[in-house]
């Protein structure tokens, strides 16, 4: 694929000082579409690069693309409203659920909160919910339509289901598939290679700040499944 066709390319991306590198002169592209998932080992690089999607990091050397455009000539919140990324650990606001939703869109009204929050997996009579009195599976789903209220072109997930339990794991596993058939594609980090092999149409490795395989998850985990 070439660089204008890839959903992100990384041209001799290091991130870090010279000797202490979380990223060092990383080369690749991740595809289009579908569900790319990013594995490797704890500091492995595999949160710097997705964080460098969105430019909450920015590569120290090389040059990160979106599509072909260099990220470094985008505005930081425009390609953030475009690249919506949900984080690890789900970071709620004070106030309603509602309120949330409203930090992404300020004119997202009661219909589209409802709308917003059906499409993960939450009844609407979550809208008028204390976001902050939410369990781990539920700020996680709500941290989700957050992030889609911005109508985003392509969706982050920063190992989103470890601190989850295995039935709210799935739940988030299927709203990410089906996101990813309805042609949003999903850029997934975990350490898991079950997780990998369920959700990935394509993977890339990561060890030591450097790509140690790419392909399909049969490739990247050696088989097995």
């Amino acid at each position: 694929m070439s660089g204008s066709a890839a959903l992100f390319s990384f041209e001799s991306v290091s991130v870090g000082p010279s000797g202490a590198r979380r990223l060092d002169g990383l080369g690749a592209e991740l595809p289009a579409e579908g569900l790319t998932a990013i594995a490797g080992p704890s500091g492995s690089g595999k949160s710097t690069l997705l964080r460098l999607c969105n430019r909450l990091e920015v590569p120290s050397a090389g040059v990160v693309r979106h599509h072909g455009t260099d990220l470094a000539q985008r505005d930081p919140l425009e390609l953030r409203r475009e690249v919506a990324m949900v984080f690890q650990r789900p970071v709620t606001f004070a106030g309603t659920v509602h309120d949330n939703l409203r930090e992404a869109d300020p004119g997202c009204d009661a219909a589209r909160a409802a709308e917003l929050l059906e499409h993960v997996g939450l009844d609407a009579a979550f809208v008028s919910r204390d976001a902050g009195e939410l369990s781990g599976g539920e700020a996680q789903r709500a941290c989700l339509a957050r992030a889609l209220a911005t109508r985003p072109r392509v969706l982050l997930m920063d190992e989103p289901t470890s601190a989850l339990d295995d039935r709210a794991a799935a739940v988030l596993e299927r709203l990410a598939r089906r996101l990813v058939d309805g042609g949003t594609p999903v850029v997934w980090v975990t350490h898991s290679d079950e997780q990998l092999r369920r959700l990935a149409d394509f993977a890339l490795l990561l060890v030591g700040g450097r790509i140690d395989g790419s392909g399909s998850a049969r490739e990247v985990t050696g088989g097995g499944g």
